[in-house]
């Protein structure tokens, strides 16, 4: 088998729908007629209900809860943790959203290539750097780093959207990192 042909290197067993509780059935069905298919993370998770339903859980509040962040924003920092954290999955996926939400087949590959060089607002470009230091450098974030993105207009439930959003991607990154999951084929595709 090849590693296009897997999900991830570990021998665990992808539930069978079927065996999954109800709600979660429901959800891979919604994920079906979204998108026609089911994302490989959720699919990598689901050897442990408890485990998919906690990482959904979580997934589910920060990239599509309510939020002074768009849908589009909160993707963008998935990308730009991603590109910091070399993680395939994350890049491949949530590039495709970039591209999808924003409507601009080039600025997933922008966001991940060189964030900088991408033409986005003062108050997107804030955010990204604030994402990216907490990635590289958690030890060194201070005042001054939550008071920059006060300064281009976040609030402070903004500011901690943006790190509880960049904190959740490096925790998905390093668990793709670690098992090698795969992405779908699909994402590529996607927003061309």
């Amino acid at each position: 088998m090849s590693k296009t042909d897997r999900i991830h290197a570990l021998n665990l067993p992808e539930a069978e729908r079927k065996a999954l509780e109800p709600g979660l059935q429901k959800y891979f069905a919604k994920c079906d007629e979204k998108l026609g298919f089911v994302p490989n993370v959720l699919r990598a998770y689901s050897f442990n209900q408890e485990k998919l339903k906690g990482f959904m859980g979580m997934y589910n509040e920060l990239m599509l809860g309510p939020s002074g962040l768009s849908k589009l924003e909160r993707e963008m920092i998935a990308v730009a943790v991603s590109s910091v954290n070399h993680c395939f999955y994350c890049l491949v996926a949530h590039g495709a959203a970039v591209r999808q939400l924003s409507g601009d087949p080039a600025l997933g590959e922008q966001i991940a290539m060189n964030f900088r060089a991408a033409n986005l607002p003062e108050k997107q470009q804030a955010m990204l750097e604030f994402a990216v230091k907490l990635t590289e450098t958690p030890d060194k974030m201070t005042e001054a780093d939550r008071a920059s993105l006060r300064h281009v207009g976040w609030s402070d439930a903004d500011v901690w959207d943006i790190s509880a959003t960049a904190s959740f991607f490096n925790m998905s990154n390093r668990m793709a990192a670690a098992i090698e999951m795969m992405p779908n084929p699909e994402y590529h595709k996607q927003a061309r």
